[in-house]
């Protein structure tokens, strides 16, 4: 793809449109809380956004790349996870397995849950061993914000490539409605939802979400089932005072697929359906999240909020997670049996206080604020993951012999570690003109780790650690016109050498990766509001990698170099005769600048994981009042499986398509239709490139929605 073909069309659409002054009035799809699946309201570049800023700032006043997606614009895709709807927004691709907890991405060149955020509501989710399990679900989604580029004086250690905010729906005022889903598909996929909210007093409102999945899976013994509960309770308890209890609860257990096994380093597509995991594998995850939020308008001019929220996950994996070939004795060896638990508690409180002021006579708005995190994490495991058969156990590719789980090596805790931060921050926008503004933030972090790891024999070895940094940001917005605004920025971030409160007693030895970006971009709503595009350019480098020492392989130094530069632009388009289009492309060139490994300089190799070139577009049609399709190409260009790029997965193209009738006034009837074309890709890899993890062949899946 030519890395200049995008923003040329976007130009010249922006030209066509602005000259058609006669063209009708369309409006942008987006959803609202004040009933569920609204159509009659929107989110655009003058939505405002908490996840860009704490400032409550639209996109076009905000010195960053800023995304969204509605939940109903989500649905209305047949998008099935939030990782599914995620990854059409620009730049981002999938690299989620089930030992990532299956929610892990790539952007702007940087990879996995150390460099790229995932919030709920707001909140941070700390990554316990390199794993985040929540949330998946997209039936209890308002909406999903994705910030792009280092984003540590928001939120912290740990989002050098971008902040994904997946927002639930929330209560709101009015007659009560609900929304039933009943859903039927390919591999006896079956599904029953229920969206229901509105006012029980005058001052108490409520959101109920449930949903319920279960599937055959579309790989051999791929039976998977989830459960994911939202519950919200507003109190308006005076016209300045409102407070929201909220519990959120998720059951998964996924589909166990560690991907099929390359032979003698090629795929073949007779064995995509194929399971090499044993009959008593387990994959299980459990997520609960209570959360109580204070709203205070104290003044006119000054407003308070504060979250207290109490997180507790549990997760369990039991497998035969390595499938390799072997080229000596030509012949599939199963490998890898690992039995693993976590344990985490976050118990955590967000208090912040705006201000709008006048500086030195200018226009001003700042926000001060304090976080406070306590994370309780304990791993249970069967390290150091001997196999009774160390050289594996030879499976037949086409009819494997599932076997029991079985390991050399006992079942124990092996560590628990006690993580608490705290934080100070504070942003501020001035109005240095009519038409330019200042950004600004600062944040400063302490952590404090704590960890006991129990040696085989019962001996217990404590240590301890202390980690603070700065973090800044400082943008210049332009607005050209009241629908057009062009902005620069540099901001900075720090990421542990590995998740935070999980690093091992010799990762403690090391300070925090620090990462510094500059971007400049352009954004702009045309043709009456019915289209709007972006444009963003950034340099990012990453410094303090953990590399080899090529004097001594033994020794591990914190010396690496990473980079990137990138170009992303969207395109959001409403037509007349009721067509509408979405469109998103991005390439980046990411680089290992400095780094060894055991020995070997690996200087202008491209990260793993990371594609040069994604793509996503998305045409609507309104055929009828009643009957409306879609349909969507996503593309994501090839990604190295390891750093000395020897391992290519290839780039892949996938088209699905929507279609729904509103069969009767308070019924409507869905199909959606993903992998139209059957394709056999590889959505990310394991094992070190050995084991492709596959999309889903073609499938359907039909909804039947009703509202009372």
């Amino acid at each position: 793809m030519n890395k200049y073909l995008f923003s040329s069309l976007c130009l010249l659409t922006v030209t066509a449109a602005q000259a058609d002054d006669t063209a009708p009035s369309l409006m942008l799809p987006a959803a609202t809380i004040t009933a569920p699946e609204a159509d009659d309201s929107h989110i655009d570049l003058k939505t405002a956004t908490s996840t860009g800023s704490r400032l409550n700032l639209n996109s076009l006043q905000t010195p960053a790349s800023v995304e969204n997606l509605t939940g109903a614009q989500i649905r209305a895709r047949g998008d099935r996870s939030v990782q599914d709807a995620v990854t059409r927004t620009t730049g981002i691709s999938n690299t989620g397995t089930p030992g990532n907890g299956g929610s892990a991405y790539s952007a702007r060149g940087f990879v996995g849950e150390g460099s790229v955020m995932q919030l709920y509501d707001g909140v941070r989710l700390y990554s316990g061993a390199g794993t985040v399990t929540f949330p998946v679900d997209d039936w209890s989604v308002e909406r999903i914000d994705v910030l792009r580029g280092p984003a540590s004086v928001l939120y912290g250690e740990g989002a050098t490539g971008a902040v994904i905010n997946v927002i639930p729906k929330k209560p709101f005022s009015g007659d009560i409605e609900n929304h039933v889903r009943i859903g039927y598909g390919s591999y006896d996929t079956r599904q029953q939802a229920l969206d229901s909210g509105g006012s029980l007093t005058d001052t108490l409102s409520y959101r109920l979400n449930i949903n319920h999945t279960q599937s055959n899976g579309w790989i051999d013994h791929g039976d998977s089932e989830n459960t994911f509960i939202s519950a919200a309770l507003r109190w308006q308890a005076t016209d300045d005072l409102a407070f929201t209890l909220s519990h959120d609860y998720g059951d998964q257990q996924p589909q166990n697929d560690f991907g099929g096994p390359l032979i003698n380093g090629r795929y073949h597509k007779g064995l995509r359906d194929k399971n090499y995991n044993v009959r008593d594998a387990k994959l299980h995850y459990n997520d609960q999240w209570t959360r109580l939020n204070t709203e205070w308008q104290l003044s006119d001019t000054l407003s308070a909020s504060n979250e207290l929220y109490y997180l507790k996950a549990q997760r369990r994996w039991q497998n035969a997670e390595n499938h390799a070939w072997d080229q000596a004795s030509q012949s599939l060896l199963r490998s890898g049996f690992f039995s693993i638990k976590h344990d985490q508690e976050q118990l955590g409180d967000r208090q912040t206080f705006t201000l709008n002021h006048d500086l030195f006579g200018l226009n001003s708005k700042t926000l001060v604020g304090m976080d406070y995190n306590r994370i309780h994490f304990s791993l249970h495991s069967n390290a150091p993951y001997d196999d009774v058969a160390p050289n594996g156990q030879p499976v037949d590719l086409y009819h494997p012999n599932r076997g029991q789980f079985e390991s050399a090596s006992p079942y124990r805790d092996q560590f628990t570690s006690t993580t608490q931060q705290v934080s100070l921050f504070a942003e501020n926008r001035t109005e240095l003109t009519d038409q330019l503004s200042l950004v600004t933030g600062v944040r400063r972090d302490i952590v404090h780790l704590d960890r006991d790891d129990f040696a085989e024999n019962g001996d217990t070895t404590r240590s301890d650690r202390g980690l603070s940094a700065n973090s800044w940001k400082v943008g210049l917005v332009y607005e050209l016109t009241p629908d057009m605004s062009l902005y620069a920025q540099q901001a900075t971030s720090v990421d542990g050498v590995g998740g935070l409160i999980s690093l091992s007693q010799s990762q403690q030895d090391y300070g925090l990766a620090r990462a510094r970006q500059t971007e400049v971009g352009f954004k702009q709503m045309f043709w009456d509001q019915r289209g709007e595009w972006t444009l963003a350019a950034y340099h990012i480098v990453k410094k303090d990698l953990l590399t080899t020492d090529p004097a001594n392989v033994t020794r591990t130094l914190q010396v690496g170099e990473q980079s990137s530069n990138g170009l992303e632009a969207s395109l959001d388009l409403q037509l007349p005769n009721r067509w509408a289009l979405q469109a998103n492309a991005s390439i980046v060139r990411a680089q290992y600048d400095t780094f060894n490994e055991d020995g070997v300089s690996r200087k202008g190799n491209r990260p793993t994981d990371v594609p040069r070139r994604t793509a996503n577009l998305w045409v609507s049609k309104v055929i009828t009042d009643d009957v409306n399709a879609g349909a969507g190409v996503r593309y994501v260009d090839a990604r190295y499986a390891d750093t000395a790029n020897s391992v290519e997965l290839p780039n892949y193209t996938v088209v699905d398509a929507t279609v729904s009738w509103h069969a009767l006034p308070n019924t409507t009837l869905g199909v959606r239709l993903n992998n139209l074309f059957n394709r056999q890709y590889a959505v990310t890899q394991y094992n070190g490139g050995q084991q492709w993890i596959m999309g889903e062949p073609r499938s359907f899946f039909v909804t039947a929605d009703y509202a009372f």
